[in-house]
């Protein structure tokens, strides 16, 4: 039995929809409102079931056989493959599934299914439907399977997928467990733990076990932390701690010998504060005073603060005419004015749009990514001094205009005469490198419709098993979306991906994301 099914009442882990029964018998028994299924098999999202009231198999059932009402926790699983018996219209019918090792009653492999239908094709079956869709094809009856991913071998039932209310308290992930987003079960999520570590993932629940082999058997818990073996753990940190601190102390000694003495009274350059930096084809600059620019943020207090990030803070202000403004300001740099935007923040959109039928759709996410792609690339070739941003996030930096026009702000804008410039130079010698792996992070959170520390390696691993559905914006109803529009979104995990295996390698810069991206973006004209 698989978490966070119990039997018990006073062990349950999540919440009493996954209670079991088992009637005095060996057999378990799942309860779905009025129902009650038989469980044949446990997975680690679903768990397989008989029809309800079978007590023998049977090649065919009828298409209402299988009462099943979807609800907050269960939702009839994709990865069932059906095969339909004497249907009029042959048209449903798909070719290939038939391949498939599909065991009849008699547990034997083989015979022909006549016609058959995977439930991830989505065509004709949707989620949230039932069985009784496939009647207006004249279909009599049907026989189900479960074919797990990756495989082609078939085990007779019907496979339900579980998952938690989003807005449920008893949602918390535990620290070592990632949220994943339920295929099935609409708003539905489920906690995963992490490789290395197994159970049901919830805080509230049995949280995860740190898995290992010992001595050729699995172990689990404390089992796996050997003292023999954490004291030599220790023992090696500790040497190459040393080590580290001695060649580090070395090298910083060496550095103060070649450091060379300047001789005189250094003298500061004070004509940098009046650099400014326009771009002839973009647009016209206009010089402010300090005083027009205190007085419309109010002395910089801080309810005018938008953002406090790296590059800065930017503020909030209104100058005499009326005009809005965002005020990017820094201790070591000149500061920068920004028509202030009418529509916010992109991360202000994508949180807003989670869990709403209508919030940021596709098309404009697509156009926000090829805009703001093409901007980090007119700036990184277009412009004889490059100019990189260091740090872009959704959060305060882009910005987007009355008709979703992307404006990017709070870029790391340096004048050569500063103090500052230097050490951020040596630090940065290859800055368009940290732009394409932190707008590789952006296209992720576009998609997702989140961001947190750990989403780059949860997204990759979902990417790389075929899973990108769980990560995608639930929002963006990806499985109701055309085929065409679900290849768009999987061509831009694949280049978030690139951004950020190989954009600090410099094999792949601003200008060839910002071609695709709008390759991509023309097929929605």
């Amino acid at each position: 039995m698989r978490l966070p099914f119990h039997l018990n009442a006073s062990c349950s882990s999540v919440s009493t929809a996954f209670h079991l029964s088992c009637l005095n018998s060996p057999t378990l028994y799942l309860h779905i409102g009025a129902e009650t299924y038989r469980v044949l098999d446990f997975f680690s999202d679903g768990v397989l079931v008989d029809f309800p009231g079978a007590s023998s198999c049977r090649q065919y059932n009828d298409l209402n056989a299988f009462g099943f009402t979807k609800n907050d926790y269960f939702g009839i699983s994709s990865d069932n493959v059906i095969g339909l018996y004497d249907c009029e219209d042959s048209s449903l019918c798909k070719v290939g599934c038939e391949t498939n090792d599909l065991p009849g009653c008699d547990g034997n492999i083989g015979g022909s299914l006549g016609c058959c239908y995977p439930f991830s094709d989505h065509s004709i079956w949707h989620s949230g439907d039932g069985f009784s869709s496939f009647s207006k094809f004249g279909c009599r009856g049907f026989s189900s399977w479960v074919v797990s991913r990756g495989t082609n071998t078939g085990k007779r039932g019907v496979k339900l997928e579980w998952a938690v209310p989003r807005n449920s308290s008893d949602i918390i992930c535990a620290t070592d467990a990632d949220m994943v987003n339920a295929t099935a079960v609409e708003a539905g999520v489920r906690c995963l733990c992490k490789d290395g570590f197994v159970s049901d993932g919830f805080a509230n629940g049995a949280g995860c076990f740190k898995s290992c082999i010992k001595e050729g058997q699995g172990a689990y818990g404390e089992e796996c932390d050997s003292p023999k073996h954490s004291q030599r753990k220790l023992v090696i940190l500790a040497v190459v701690l040393t080590l580290l601190f001695i060649f580090a102390s070395l090298f910083l000694f060496l550095c103060i010998l070649r450091r060379p003495v300047k001789l005189g009274p250094f003298h500061l350059e004070q004509n940098h504060y009046h650099n400014t930096t326009s771009f002839r084809r973009a647009c016209r600059t206009r010089l402010f005073t300090y005083r027009e620019l205190g007085e419309a943020t109010r002395t910089f207090e801080d309810s005018q603060k938008l953002v406090n990030g790296t590059n800065g803070t930017i503020h909030a202000g209104v100058l005499g005419d009326g005009s809005h403004i965002a005020v990017q300001k820094s201790s070591y740099t000149i500061m920068v004015v920004y028509g202030y935007p009418a529509n916010g923040t992109l991360e202000e959109h994508l949180q807003n749009s989670r869990g709403q039928k209508f919030g940021l759709d596709w098309y404009k996410r697509l156009s926000i990514a090829a805009e703001t792609a093409s901007v980090l690339a007119y700036l990184h070739y277009e412009i004889s001094s490059p100019i990189f941003h260091r740090g872009l996030k959704s959060s305060g930096y882009i910005f987007l205009d009355v008709d979703f026009s992307v404006k990017v702000a709070g870029f790391a804008l340096l004048s050569p005469g500063s103090g500052n410039y230097s050490n951020l130079r040596s630090n940065y010698e290859t800055p368009y490198k940290n732009d394409v792996y932190d707008f590789g992070l952006l296209l992720l959170e576009i998609i997702s419709g989140t961001s947190y520390s750990d989403m780059p390696r949860v997204a990759m691993e979902k990417i790389k098993s075929g899973k990108l559905e769980e990560i995608v914006d639930p929002s963006l109803y990806y499985h109701e979306q055309p085929i065409a529009r679900r290849e768009q979104i999987e061509i831009v995990a694949d280049i978030a991906t690139r951004c950020l295996l190989f954009g600090g390698d410099g094999k792949i810069g601003m200008i060839d994301v910002t071609r695709e991206l709008f390759h991509l973006a023309k097929e929605n004209i």
